[in-house]
């Protein structure tokens, strides 16, 4: 499967540098799978779009800010960007600039020794730090960090504006270099009206890693490997989840993140079993969906594994005529876009 199929030309401007003033005020474009009919509305307005007594399952993962800028032992400039912790000391970042370093390396910020490296990775310039002060990694972020913006918003990170809108309301679980996006439109008051109208809130926790920035570089999409990210799902989700296929509720995603998690998971066990895994699955045409119903989600790159899926989803003629129109309606695009609900 080629992947120029996959391809579309987006404007730069229409790529989102800021959020919006409001979550809820993005736009949204709900699209039909069965009748190809596509609308136009705002997202605050989403609860009328969702079929009463159905369940709307989200990924609560919580971005860290997982960027930290210090000196490379004591002198010139460096970057620290963490995407794997493995416990409370150590963790597994890429480092900039990486030639540069080297096994006992040290990072320092504001003249102390904070970090020092221990083993280098030159194959995949990762390199494995171990904290050498007296804080966990933790408190470090806490202190020092800044959010991990996508490389397509062109700035750095801004106090008291990505710090709280790169992250969705509902975020709990510390572990993802990248946000869920699509749960980024969600206030408290939309929350409250899905529950008002009965429809049942779930939530997964899949940690996203640094394979949603990775590019496809071969022609055949097959060729292409996904990089693996862990999921976490609780027994009284599973069985939520397992119920309500059976009882023939609908079930919606909030975002690909909790397609691919459940999914993932559906295609093992052909029922959702509840306990942390991992899961590299790459969703594309001809994939056939077991658990998902409805997908919100936000507008995604060109030949993006991300864009794929939601052709898998939809109909890959039918995302490109979507597409199309969202650009002729200048939607704005990516994290800080705005929204399409497929039904």
């Amino acid at each position: 499967m080629d992947i120029s199929l996959f391809d579309f030309n987006l404007p730069e401007e229409l790529i989102a540098q800021f959020p919006a003033e409001r979550r809820d005020e993005s736009m949204l474009m709900v699209v039909d799978r069965r009748t190809g009919l596509i609308r136009h509305t705002i997202f605050k307005r989403i609860t009328k779009e969702i079929p009463a007594d159905s369940i709307m399952v989200f990924n609560n993962s919580r971005v860290i800010p997982c960027r930290i800028f210090g000196r490379r032992n004591g002198r010139g400039l460096c970057e620290v960007f963490i995407h794997k912790i493995l416990n409370d000391r150590e963790f597994v970042s890429f480092l900039k600039p990486h030639r540069r370093f080297k096994s006992g390396d040290s990072v320092f910020i504001d003249g102390v020794e904070v970090f020092k490296v221990v083993e280098i990775d030159k194959e995949n310039k990762g390199n494995r730090l171990i904290i050498v002060s007296n804080n966990s990694i933790y408190d470090v972020m806490s202190k020092y960090g800044h959010m991990p913006l996508p490389p397509y918003i062109k700035r750095e990170d801004i106090k008291g504006i990505d710090d709280v809108r790169y992250q969705t309301v509902y975020a709990e679980k510390n572990g993802s270099i990248a946000a869920p996006t699509a749960g980024l439109h969600f206030t408290q008051e939309v929350m409250d009206s899905i529950s008002q109208k009965g429809i049942k809130q779930e939530f997964i926790t899949l940690y996203v890693g640094i394979g949603t920035f990775a590019p496809v570089r071969v022609r055949n999409i097959i060729e292409h490997k996904m990089h693996s990210e862990e999921y976490e799902i609780t027994d009284a989700v599973a069985g939520s989840i397992n119920n309500a296929k059976i009882s023939g509720k609908r079930i919606i995603c909030v975002g690909t993140t909790t397609v691919r998690t459940l999914e993932s998971n559906f295609v093992s066990n052909r029922k959702i079993v509840p306990g942390r895994f991992s899961t590299d699955i790459f969703i594309y045409p001809g994939f056939q969906f077991g658990i998902t119903d409805m997908m919100i989600t936000n507008f995604h790159l060109p030949k993006s594994t991300l864009f794929m899926l939601v052709c898998a989803f939809a109909g890959r003629e039918l995302m490109l005529r979507a597409y199309n129109e969202a650009i002729r309606e200048k939607y704005r695009f990516f994290s800080y876009g705005d929204a399409m609900l497929i039904r």
